[in-house]
């Protein structure tokens, strides 16, 4: 095989096939609708009729319905995954070389699935955890601000909950992504008759059903990465649209530090596969989404809890020291008595407070 200093397109074919992999991995894409969009961007319009319809009389007036018209953009962010084989696959026979590429790239559909959901639902860059400039906030975090807080014991009212925000705004609703424990919390949920029968038994097992209840969901882990979301409910197949430019090549690189490990790759014997996508996205409307979310946390003060414990302890030595033994019973020879057979020096003349206290410090 020769070397690929610039990369090569992957087959139509093969494309298409990747990305039938991903639709099977990502909870976005599996519950919307795919669009292709030009490798440059494409810039989508929201119509939005301010008013209802008017009936008109036979030679009527008409009145002016208005309509609102938002734009919105859907430009492909680059997506890279790479890694380093040993440069015997350069060597190789082209049936050892097409299992490599195989493997490699069904790796990677399966990555590029996770990263859409993670980079559309969160806004972050999946490898460094951290926001994307790139992406901003065209993310369900950003957009989706109807919230519910999570009712670890009622998950199920979660869910209506949430879709009652989205009604009350008069959209639709035709799909739920759930996390692992937000399924999990709904497998465990039981009728409230005596036979205490499972109320999903349809989740049981770590099961994934298609629907429950007659609206289509998934479970997918992608909702919860490194985020307090456990479900995000409404519109996906109308208001969430996505797509992916064909531009996608592999490239197979014999020399340098591709990846800046600091390692050159011809001194250690590798080669380096790297995968390049262009994939878009776009939340044509925050409204039409809500979220269940945990409930955030309260910080605790390290420092003034110390400090609590500190002066609670010095109340409890000054108390102790006032009152375990009561002075008045003792008489001031007694005191004195004490004193001496300690070797303490003390003023004779001294009143009986003083020679008390300095007693107790001997």
């Amino acid at each position: 095989m020769d070397t690929l200093s610039k990369g090569i397109l992957f087959d139509e074919s093969i494309v298409s096939e990747l990305m039938n992999d991903v639709k099977g991995k990502s909870s976005l894409i599996k519950l919307s609708k795919q669009k292709p969009i030009p490798f440059n961007g494409q810039k989508e319009f929201i119509f939005t009729m301010d008013s209802e319809i008017d009936i008109v009389a036979e030679s009527g007036k008409m009145s002016a319905g208005g309509i609102s018209l938002e734009p919105v953009t859907t430009l492909p962010v680059k997506i890279e995954y790479g890694a380093r084989v040993s440069d015997e696959f350069m060597n190789g026979a082209d049936e050892y070389k097409v299992d490599i590429l195989q493997g490699f790239t069904k790796g990677f559909a399966k990555k590029l699935a996770k990263g859409i959901d993670i980079m559309a639902m969160h806004g972050v860059n999946p490898r460094t955890g951290q926001a994307s400039e790139l992406i901003g906030s065209n993310n369900f975090d950003s957009k989706a601000t109807q919230t519910i807080t999570y009712d670890g014991t009622n998950p199920d009212s979660n869910i209506n909950a949430a879709i009652g925000l989205i009604q009350a705004m008069d959209k639709e609703i035709n799909g739920v992504i759930m996390s692992r424990e937000f399924s999990n919390a709904m497998a465990n949920m039981r009728t409230r008759d005596d036979n205490n029968v499972e109320k999903f038994p349809e989740l049981a097992w770590g099961a994934t059903p298609a629907t429950i209840n007659n609206m289509p969901i998934d479970i997918n882990n992608t909702v919860a990465n490194n985020s307090d979301d456990l479900a995000i409910i409404g519109d996906f197949a109308n208001m969430f649209q996505w797509g992916y430019a064909k531009e996608m090549s592999l490239e197979v690189i014999e020399y340098g530090d591709p990846d800046n490990s600091g390692r050159d790759l011809a001194g250690h014997g590798q080669v380096y596969l790297r995968a390049v996508a262009y994939v878009g996205w776009a939340i044509m409307d925050g409204e039409s989404f809500s979220r269940v979310i945990k409930e955030p946390t309260e910080p605790v003060s390290i420092q003034s809890a110390s400090d609590e414990v500190v002066d609670e302890t010095a109340a409890t030595e000054q108390d102790s020291s006032t009152d375990d033994v009561n002075v008045d019973a003792i008489s001031i020879e007694d005191i004195k008595q004490e004193l001496d057979a300690l070797g303490v020096t003390y003023d004779a003349n001294a009143d009986k407070q003083s020679l008390y206290e300095l007693m107790m410090n001997a």
